[in-house]
């Protein structure tokens, strides 16, 4: 670069070609002030620009950018008459674009009697790239009409736009166009598919065109470890993202995040830690965004206490961090906590958002602090903050897990905005802990309305009415739900054991130490009677007799897990439990008991919070 510019410098009148040739010059090598310096030179030296003067000014006010430069540039366009210069206005739409104007693009684009493809994939891209989808979808629409033909980088933006909307049916039509026309090898349509499939959910195919390429760049890694994470492929995942760590490839926030993401959703806490000291050891030990993910991770864990070390050790927290926190607390059922740090986060003077309520609202739901949410509630127009649906849900989950069923029921036909289904969802999960049949029934009418093969909200009416033993009416739903092709999620719990995950289901007996794990259940059910224990009649929903009724509740997932983890580990160690199901009542009870028997820590991860097992007692306080 230093040798060209010696060379320019040389020659004594250097005519409109040099200047456009070390303009350009200088842009390639991203020197992009050094070549508008240059351009404001060559106009003192009275130089007369040409259309390749400005087509390379223009990209150099793009890449920086420049707003004002480049307006200047348009002016000194017009002024000498390469207004319809296709070339020229191609860069002047693209500018108008990168620098976020894109109804001054949008103006210049159809002031144009000529377009190339050029000037149509710059205005799609630039829709794109303002976070406008649809408007780049129109826009091609457009072009298709035309009968112009699209090259590769079209297929690009526009697979962005379907990928922005997670728009499958429209990508997969691109994809057939760039097959019918040959450009679906091309590298960075791969890196396209890629991500427009793994943000979609067909991450299977997306990793087909992942493993097409022989180097995958960062963008291409990251969108195939994003899919796997927000695709419930945990494990696929982070075994990518090991894979990325042992092949030197340098990351990002976006890698690490969502492998963190895919941690906490494993679950496993020594996995969790390991990735804990991998951030410790890299750039990104102090960024807000990956500390708050790690709070989050740890919580997920089951371990508040390493998710509020995270918290304590980094210095600049956010908005985002200290509700991350505040959640943390919310799904580990220690409301008074999350409270006290909402304190602590007004007086260093963090302004909460809507987040933050949603998590605080959660904490008192979870711990039956019911005035306390309620106040909090109403506080939220000091902060100039509208209730959102998710409040409201709160805010009725708050009050029907309390008891306040009518006082609930008023607060819903109150609302400002039509009920949607997290609110008449939490109506009737609250008439399921209080055998609330006529307004569990209103809720389900409303829900079943909304949405009509919720297969969760039709058991949720189930099991209402086994509770109330209306074993007819049990029969009737079930028959409801059979002709409408809904079928009961399988429930199952998994336990890690020597860094080895294991999976067990209701009376599971696939796993190669069955008998043992058997033999323990027995055991454990034996001494459990000893110590005063019987089945609760709650979570006897189907119409058995006690004998199949004890059987059957002995054998759920959860409890297979624990005698494992019993059979696998010394004494004293603590066994961590996902379940992908709200545990029952009876196991509920059932596990409080185990703690105080076998002297262990239990903790126990269900689908909507932890339970802390220890001493015979759980951490909910049993109010869930």
């Amino acid at each position: 670069m230093r040798y060209a510019r010696d060379l320019f410098d040389d020659f004594p009148d250097p005519d409109v070609f040099l200047w456009n040739a070390i303009i350009r010059c200088h842009s390639r090598h991203n020197l992009f002030r050094d070549a508008l310096g240059l351009y404001s030179k060559m106009q003192l030296l009275w130089v007369s620009p040409d259309s390749f003067t400005f087509t390379c000014v223009l990209k150099a006010c793009s890449a920086l950018p420049s707003l004002e430069m480049g307006r200047r540039v348009q002016c000194q366009i017009l002024r000498r008459g390469f207004d319809s210069d296709v070339f020229v206005q191609n860069g002047l739409v693209t500018f108008y674009a990168k620098c976020g104007e894109i109804e001054l693009a949008n103006k210049v684009f159809w002031r144009l009697s000529e377009r190339t493809i050029v000037t149509w994939t710059s205005m799609i891209s630039g829709y794109v790239q303002n976070g406008q989808p649809l408007e780049a979808l129109r826009v091609y629409g457009q072009m298709r009409k035309t009968n112009m033909k699209p090259e590769w980088i079209t297929f690009v933006s526009v697979l962005k736009a379907c990928t922005d909307l997670e728009g499958l049916e429209g990508g997969e039509s691109i994809h057939g166009c760039a097959i019918k026309m040959g450009f679906e090898l091309e590298p960075d349509l791969v890196v396209a598919f890629t991500a427009f499939y793994a943000k979609c959910g067909l991450v299977t195919v997306a990793r087909l065109f992942f493993d097409l390429v022989e180097t995958p760049n960062l963008v291409l890694w990251n969108a195939m470890i994003s899919g796997y994470s927000k695709n419930g492929l945990a494990q696929e995942a982070i075994e990518l993202f090991r894979r990325m760590v042992k092949k030197n490839v340098i990351l990002d926030s976006i890698s690490v995040t969502s492998t963190i993401s895919a941690c906490g959703q494993v679950g496993s806490i020594d996995l969790a830690k390991w990735m804990d000291e991998y951030i410790a050891s890299s750039e990104f030990k102090d960024a807000v965004v990956v500390n708050t993910a790690l709070i989050d991770m740890y919580a997920k864990c089951g371990s508040i206490n390493l998710s509020r070390d995270v918290f304590n050790r980094t210095k600049d927290k956010d908005v985002v961090m200290w509700s991350a926190m505040i959640a943390a607390y919310a799904v580990h059922g220690e409301g008074q906590e999350a409270i006290d740090l909402f304190k602590a986060m007004r007086k260093a003077g963090v302004p909460p958002n809507d987040v933050t309520f949603v998590s605080l609202l959660s904490a008192c739901k979870h711990s039956g602090l019911v005035e306390d949410g309620w106040k909090l509630f109403h506080c939220m127009s000091e902060y100039s903050i509208q209730p959102r649906h998710q409040h409201y849900a709160c805010v009725v989950d708050l009050l029907g897990r309390a008891g306040y069923l009518d006082r609930a029921y008023e607060f819903i036909r109150n609302m400002p905005m039509e009920p949607g289904l997290s609110i008449w969802g939490a109506l009737l999960t609250a008439c399921k802990i209080h055998q609330h049949v006529p307004l569990g029934e209103l809720a389900a009418e409303r829900l079943f309305s909304l949405d009509p093969y919720s297969t969760g909200h039709h058991v949720q009416l189930s099991n209402i009415y086994a509770s109330a033993r209306m074993w007819d009416r049990v029969s009737k739903l079930r028959v409801l739900m059979k002709e409408k092709g809904l079928s009961k999620d399988l429930g199952y719990s998994s336990i890690e054991i020597n860094g080895k995950l294991q999976v067990f289901q209701v009376g599971d007996k696939s796993h190669p130490r069955f008998k043992e794990i058997f033999e323990e259940l027995e055991s454990l059910e034996r001494r459990l009677k000893e110590a005063g224990f019987s089945i609760d009649a709650e979570s006897v929903l189907h119409d058995l007799d006690h004998e199949e009724t004890e059987e059957t509740l002995c054998n759920h997932s959860e409890r297979i897990a624990i005698a494992y983890g019993l059979i696998s580990t010394p004494p004293g160690t603590t066994l961590r439990i996902i379940k992908n199901l709200r545990a029952c009542v009876n196991c509920h009870a059932a596990i409080k008991l185990i703690s105080k028997v076998e002297n262990r820590e239990i903790v126990v991860r269900d689908a909507n919070r932890f339970h802390h097992f220890k001493d015979g007692n759980c951490s909910c306080g049993d109010y869930w």
